[in-house]
């Protein structure tokens, strides 16, 4: 085959050696004859896996011992109603930076108060908001990191007075978190993680339990800790594919490492983005995205003929959201400098 230069904004791009482990462990799972995909889940080399996964991930992010690693289904979709119906019992306080932090207010709204505190929807989620308030009546202060579809990315994060949560699905591994300011962090594995499929739930004990109203047993957290994240059969492959790509993580450099990564990928297509006339970014340039790119061509006249030549130079996943159009170049760990270069090539070159 020839190189394809995978910008998918999720699934995304996997190492190739993750992708080959994985592999092998279709064909021949811990050396038992079996197919990973057929495996018992309570069997002790899948139950190794699961630890192996959970220290790995404690060890790359720093996860203090006090807090629990949970491996779910459901995407993060899911966690927007999961974190409601475990932590809101007065109120929840939330950052409206794009589509999945909509999302996730919609869905607390199903158990109780929500309130915004502040929101970029005004300016199509070109910004990360600053200089707003966390109510400190509220139970938590519920952000999202980077948004996918719109390119922003928070750059830091507030000094909650209330317990801090935080959908970190699309740059989670990327740079260097401090978990320890953050009562649960959740992501969907899809972006840096592994492939679809499961969702990492990192979630400090002492935050559970405070809520009076009874929570069905899927959608309890203390539940899954009690169970040692299998109270139902897990997504046993996605798992598997994860901890592959974490052991390239640490094989590689780790977080700081991808952190370095990161920069290096986006400084170098925000460079063209800026000098070239042909194009303009979309997000206010101290908000921008490590993971998610997002711009237009100036002239749409031009459209067809630049679709041809990324197309031409086997690039692939740049087409923007079908909500807002455009261009989105999506660098998460995998995707080598070399790809940015390809593209970089292209937009400096096409109509010259």
């Amino acid at each position: 085959m020839s190189k394809v230069h995978n910008f998918s904004a999720g699934p995304s791009i996997l190492p190739q050696e993750a992708l080959e482990a994985s592999i092998e462990g279709i064909r021949n799972f811990a050396g038992t004859g079996l197919s990973v995909l057929e495996v018992s889940h309570r069997g002790k080399e899948f139950v190794a896996v699961v630890e192996e996964t959970q220290a790995i991930i404690r060890e790359l992010l720093g996860v203090p011992e006090d807090y629990e690693i949970l491996f779910l289904g459901g995407g993060a979709s899911l966690q927007f109603l999961m974190v409601a119906y475990n932590l809101l019992e007065t109120k929840g306080a939330y950052l409206k930076t794009g589509v999945w932090a909509a999302n996730a207010v919609k869905e607390a709204k199903y158990i109780g108060n929500v309130e915004v505190v502040a929101s970029s929807e005004d300016r199509n989620y070109c910004y990360i908001p600053k200089n707003y308030t966390i109510p400190t009546d509220a139970d938590y202060f519920h952000c999202t990191s980077n948004n996918t579809i719109y390119g922003s990315q928070m750059q830091s994060f507030p000094e909650s007075p209330v317990t801090l949560i935080c959908d970190m699905s699309s740059d989670i591994l990327s740079r260097k978190v401090d978990v320890s300011k953050f009562g649960l962090i959740y992501a969907g594995a899809q972006k840096n993680m592994g492939p679809a499929g499961v969702t990492v739930v990192i979630v400090k004990k002492s935050i559970l339990g405070k809520v009076s109203r009874p929570i069905p047993s899927m959608m309890n957290y203390q539940v899954h800790i009690d169970k040692e994240t299998m109270f139902n059969t897990p997504p046993v492959f996605p798992i598997f594919a994860m901890l592959q790509n974490l052991k390239w993580v640490k094989k590689v450099g780790g977080v700081e490492e991808m952190q370095r990564r990161a920069a290096a990928r986006a400084n170098m297509l925000y460079a063209e983005i800026d000098s070239n006339p042909l194009f303009t970014g979309t997000v206010d340039k101290e908000d921008r995205s490590q993971m998610n790119v997002c711009f237009l061509l100036n002239d749409t006249s031009l459209e067809e003929k630049f679709n041809k030549a990324w197309k031409d130079a086997g690039i692939s996943g740049i087409k923007g959201h079908r909500s807002v159009g455009g261009y989105r170049a999506s660098l998460y760990n995998a995707l080598p400098l070399e790809s940015v270069e390809a593209l970089v090539n292209v937009m400096r070159t096409f109509n010259s």
